[in-house]
């Protein structure tokens, strides 16, 4: 039967030819594309181009397992990096694990698992103790075979800009606490958005991408409003909120609405004065430094939190926790194990996160 169908074959096999040459030379322009796009990254020699070049092409699919890689000539003529160059990259990939040389036949993706060489920017605001809980999980979800760089902005859009302009290429991922300023938009379209996960605040961008960030409007309030009870015992509600502050508005405003609502007497004052405690107030901060001035008043006049005054904290920590502060937050450490787990497992994540209230003995 082969035979028979031996021209009818001939003229089958020659078109899927064809057909297998324009489909590899497109992939193979595209790897071209990835390697070249690195050329921004001033830090990056050529032979790191190369190398994060064929790993983005890999995790971007579009080279899979067993497919052939540019030949070195080719390499030669679409760069015009030296021989030297180009296969020094390749034997890079060859030691990690990545591509395999068959004699004669070129180069091969032997294994489109890159998770042994990912690296992972992680951009916070700084490492306060909440935030710590996020990068404690994070880092030990993500384990020993995934690099981890770490950078804070400390909500200073200058020192954000210059950072992300720094690590900008070099990353397999990069997952960023975005500040609210106008100009974080445009500053985060430099990052492709299957590479991006955004976590802590949600900053509304184009495009589809992965975030764990929290909602304070809403849940706020609903916080306030539980707690209502308990605030009318006393005569007024302090919040101290500088308006220079990153402090999010939307609790601001849930503040207000809440006040208003309820008819309960309050007002926002720019900073704590350190010994102005009053008895009959409820204090209500995210400002650690106003927090533990305002306990240490309190033990000097011999008020106690929860009887003579009350105390409410935003964002919950051991040392909240341990002095019994009445605290409403969202949960750091699971969303640092959430955030792991959706780059190992290069899954899309888009989630909200609850507030949970704390209620101890200081309100």
């Amino acid at each position: 039967m082969i035979p028979a169908l031996h021209k009818k074959g001939s003229k089958d096999a020659a078109f899927f030819h064809t057909l297998a040459n324009i489909i590899r030379k497109g992939a193979m322009d595209k790897i071209f594309k990835e390697i070249i796009k690195l050329a921004d990254v001033s830090s990056f020699s050529k032979n790191d181009r190369i190398v994060q070049g064929v790993i983005n092409s890999i995790n971007e699919k579009l080279i899979c397992q067993g497919e052939i890689l540019p030949s070195v000539n080719r390499m030669i003529k679409e760069l015009r990096f030296s021989r030297e160059t180009i296969v020094k990259g390749y034997k890079d990939l060859i030691s990690r694990g990545i591509i395999e040389a068959k004699n004669r036949r070129g180069y091969f993706v032997s294994n489109y698992n890159t998770d042994q060489t990912l690296n992972v920017a992680l951009l916070m605001y700084h490492l306060d103790t909440f935030e710590e809980q996020f990068y404690r999980n994070f880092r030990h979800e993500l384990g020993k075979n995934i690099n981890l760089n770490t950078f804070f902005h400390h909500s200073n859009i200058e020192i954000f800009e210059t950072i992300l302009s720094q690590i900008k290429g070099k990353y397999g991922m990069y997952v960023v606490a975005p500040i609210p300023h106008p100009k974080t938009r445009g500053l985060l379209d430099s990052i492709p958005r299957n590479k991006l996960l955004m976590f802590d605040r949600y900053e509304p961008l184009d495009g589809d991408f992965s975030h764990i960030t929290q909602e304070f409007r809403n849940s706020s309030f609903e916080i306030f409003s539980k707690l209502a009870p308990k605030i009318k015992r006393f005569n007024e509600m302090i919040f101290i909120h500088s308006p220079n502050s990153f402090d999010p508005k939307e609790i601001v405003q849930s503040f207000k609405k809440f006040l208003k609502k309820f008819q309960i007497k309050g007002r926002i004052i720019a900073e704590y004065e350190p010994g102005s405690v009053e008895s009959g107030k409820v204090y209500f901060t995210l400002d650690n430094f106003a927090l533990w001035q305002i306990i240490r008043d309190c033990k000097s006049k011999k008020l106690r939190p929860g009887k003579d005054l009350g105390v409410l904290s935003h964002n919950d920590e051991p040392a909240k926790e341990f002095i019994g502060i009445t605290t409403f937050s969202s949960d750091f450490s699971n969303m640092g194990k959430m955030a792991g787990r959706a780059i190992l497992n290069k899954e899309k994540i888009q989630l909200t996160v609850p507030m949970i209230l704390y209620e101890r003995h200081s309100l």
